[in-house]
């Protein structure tokens, strides 16, 4: 895809700002008091630049790799996929909780940053080892703060947020938007619940709860803004204003969200390109083309006609693992 370095939230602030500049208060009337001197306003600090490509790469579920220049960013790497019986009707919540050394080895070179969306073990599984094979800082809920810390990872390594916070990292900023978790058919979820302190070493998936949820805007110097989400719902008023150029949207997993898709759509401002996630079956391999339940197959379909009848102009995306694509 062409290069789209599209920043419309920027564009608008930079013309608020230049509105302001070409007001020029006057003189002090000869029988008031001389006005004070005011200094004059600092001159901006230049925007970083960014130096190198950029790519995103698909790790399936909601997860990415993102290379800028020397830099990468993953959000929810889950690489290890192991079998819950979640996708044959035989789930089972005391799975143990297992890393797949030679795949993260295989997938994960280097990281700088890691974006966990909420701890469900399908997002947050791989996280602590791929930070300690790293060195990545890992950004999430005081929830991932805490388990971070179950896990032997370092104060200094874990970023605490709770939505608002936007995180600058050189050429690219991280903007961290609240959100809320999926809701499935019964209008619940799976493993609800936060850790307020840290927990013992989680040992099952069960010992993984969803810990609240949030969203991220990655804003990259020259180049695109992009949104990703973790879970399918989220937080209408916090998502207007973003005006992402790209949205990596989730897949609904039950219609227990009322409007999902066209309230979406016109909170982010309708965005040129929509890429959907956690579509896939995420217990199996990383090969292509990926797995998908039939009944997973018919919602991706339902969610490419929704995009396409809310934001015409929005290009859809089905994406394939370890694809670079450029936006």
């Amino acid at each position: 895809m062409p290069e789209n370095h599209l920043d419309r939230r920027r564009l608008l602030r930079d013309a608020a700002a230049g509105a302001a500049l070409v007001t020029v208060g006057g003189l002090a009337a000869a029988t008031g008091p001389a006005a004070p001197a005011r200094a004059a306003a600092p001159t901006p600090a230049p925007a970083p630049r960014r130096t190198g490509a950029v790519s995103f790469r698909w790790w399936g579920t909601s997860g990415w790799r993102i290379d800028i220049g020397d830099r990468t960013v993953l959000v929810d790497p889950y690489l290890s996929r192991y079998d819950t019986g979640l996708f044959t009707g035989k789930f089972n919540q005391e799975t143990p909780l297992t890393v797949a050394e030679e795949v993260l080895g295989r997938y994960v070179d280097r990281a700088s940053t890691i974006l966990v969306t909420h701890t469900h073990w399908d997002h947050f599984n791989d996280v602590p080892r791929i930070a300690q094979r790293t060195g990545a800082r890992v950004v999430g809920t005081l929830t991932a703060y805490h388990l971070g810390l179950a896990y032997g990872l370092p104060v200094g390594q874990l970023s605490p947020v709770k939505g608002g916070e936007v995180l600058q990292f050189g050429d690219h900023s991280v903007e961290v938007v609240g959100s809320l978790h999926s809701r499935n058919a019964s209008y619940s979820m799976a493993f609800p619940g936060v850790r307020v302190t840290p927990p013992a070493r989680p040992e099952t998936i069960a010992d993984l709860p969803e810990g609240d949820t949030l969203a991220y805007q990655v804003r990259i110097a020259d180049g695109p803004t992009v949104f990703f989400m973790g879970a399918s719902d989220f937080v209408e008023r916090d998502l207007t204003g973003l005006a992402p150029d790209v949205a990596m949207v989730a897949l609904q997993s039950s219609t227990a969200t009322a409007d999902y898709v066209p309230r979406l759509m016109a909170a982010l401002d309708h965005p040129k390109v929509v890429v959907p996630v956690h579509w896939d079956n995420f217990e199996t391999p990383l090969v292509n083309p990926p797995t998908v339940a039939p009944a997973d197959r018919d919602r991706l379909n339902a969610l490419v006609a929704a995009v396409r009848a809310a934001s015409p102009r929005t290009r859809v995306l089905v994406p394939e693992y370890g694809t670079a694509y450029r936006f």
